[in-house]
């Protein structure tokens, strides 16, 4: 990746803003900028958007929606706020807070209201940290349903992106970006000029080299997100004198479904369920949320463990379509009893009968155990049972670019430059440095709050006619 300055160089074609990433930060992020007055072309390295968006849940916390209202759920952005501060510890900025938790909730009425993305709030579970149902899904509750339907609205709204197309240069003119290159499969290249740019190109989970660098601990774990995110928004940022911030932040995962790679919702941990390693003992508390948890996982035997859950949360989890896909394949154990769970698991049995029911009897005196859990108000777990292997993976990260209230990118001197923008992964998020910070959905909660900021002020930015037409690059499947 790199930043060169433009000097004389001969551009193929000028667009207003360009939007590098066709996930759902860089999608939402197109449909404002368009809304807002401008012409837009979208830049995607795959054959066809999909991100880590596609690999995710689909599911973006909101505050304040009219399906929460239907549904009787009180909420606000302050209290949302609240809870993203304290569950990273009051790390993440407070104004950048309270601005993409005032700014979803309106993201998500709009994306329903203006495309049609049929979105309904999740009420038979909460997920660690939030203290009102919020979290906002499609009724498969997958990502990739999210990105397909985003890309269907992008498509409807008439723009071009331009897919099979890595960015591997900037060109800077002064203190702004000028165009960029890109290159096609076959060698190909292509230069384009931009009056605004958005990168939408996620963070650096895909690139081993960053990830050990800054997170050294899941410097050997799986990495569950979308290997295009090596890192470009930010080595482009660096390059450029950008700030950065939060750095090792990230967040994890302690339940993808071993060997299968599918994952499994945390629903079979808040629900009433537990995990245990290769000797049917816990190994930690499991409440503390799923992103943390990962490096729990991976310290077990193998870096593996079981979580042990019944048909009752089964029966909740089977609303997502990861969930249903892992039975499917027979991710996911059934057994009538204890003794069939653990033989069918491997598992010694009297360990895993004793851990059940030192479980159940905290869950009926209400009590806490040793790392912290507690199983106060915890529905009792009853035959027939469940269980899935699984393993701690690296989703995606979360520290990234520092950008104002309209997502502009900050240098190290904390002034904007000119025309840059950053949305989703690409931006510092709001987890602060460690996996303990990452609230569930914080990060659909920058790329759909901060990709429709960035679009809107890209796009008042760079109205106007293009100095070449846009049709001399031919759109890519979308």
């Amino acid at each position: 990746m790199r930043v060169e300055p433009a000097g004389s160089i001969t551009f193929d074609i000028d667009v207003p803003v360009a939007v590098i990433g066709a996930g759902a930060a860089g999608l939402v992020a197109a449909l404002a900028a368009v809304e807002a007055g401008a012409e837009v072309l979208v830049i995607e390295r795959d054959p066809v958007p999909r991100g880590s968006t596609a690999l995710s849940a689909g599911l973006v916390p909101a505050p304040g929606t009219r399906w929460q209202r239907e549904a009787g759920v009180e909420d606000s952005p302050e209290l949302f706020s609240a809870d993203i501060m304290a569950k990273a510890k009051d790390e993440p900025d407070p104004a950048l807070v309270a601005r993409l938790a005032g700014s979803v909730g309106p993201a998500l009425e709009w994306l329903s209201h203006r495309h049609g993305l049929p979105f309904s709030v999740i009420t038979d579970f909460r997920y660690p940290g939030h203290s009102a149902n919020r979290m906002h899904g499609l009724p498969s509750r997958s990502g990739e349903e999210l990105v397909d339907r985003l890309a269907r609205a992008v498509e409807e709204a008439g723009i071009p992106i331009l897919c099979d197309a890595t960015v591997d240069t900037l060109y800077r003119e002064g203190d702004a970006i000028r165009g960029f290159g890109l290159v096609r499969p076959d060698g190909a290249r292509e230069r384009v000029a931009c009056r605004a740019l958005v990168l939408a190109c996620n963070g650096y989970g895909g690139n081993k080299a960053l990830v050990a660098q800054h997170v050294p601990e899941l410097a050997g774990a799986l990495y569950f997100g979308h290997e295009g995110n090596q890192g470009d928004a930010l080595l482009w940022g660096e390059a450029l004198g950008a700030a950065t911030r939060h750095l090792s932040g990230h967040q994890g995962h302690g339940s993808v479904a071993h060997p299968h790679g599918i994952l499994i919702t945390w629903a079979t941990i808040t629900e009433g369920g537990f995990q245990v390693n290769a000797e049917g003992r816990r190994f930690s508390n499991e409440s503390k949320g799923y992103s943390e948890q990962a490096a729990e996982v991976l310290r077990q035997p193998d870096g593996l463990a079981v979580t042990v859950f019944d048909e009752r949360i089964a029966a909740i989890a089977r609303q997502f379509e990861d969930f249903r896909r892992a039975e499917s394949v027979g991710a996911i154990i059934a057994a009538d009893n204890v003794a069939e769970l653990a033989a069918r698991l491997h598992l010694p049995e009297a360990a895993l009968a004793e851990t059940l029911a030192e479980v159940e009897a905290l869950k009926a005196a209400g009590g806490r155990d040793g790392f912290g859990r507690s199983f106060a108000g915890v529905p009792a777990l009853t035959a027939p049972y469940r269980a899935v292997r699984v393993t701690g993976a690296l989703f995606h990260t979360q520290g990234g670019l520092v950008v104002d209230d309209e997502a502009r990118v900050l240098t190290q001197g904390g002034t904007p430059i000119p025309n840059l923008f950053a949305a989703g992964g690409a931006a510092c998020g709001v987890s602060g440095t460690g996996p303990g910070g990452y609230l569930s959905g914080n990060g659909l909660l920058a790329a759909v709050a901060l990709g429709r900021i960035a679009g809107q002020a890209a796009g008042a930015m760079a109205q106007g006619p293009p100095r070449k037409p846009l049709q001399q690059v031919s759109p890519g499947e979308g």
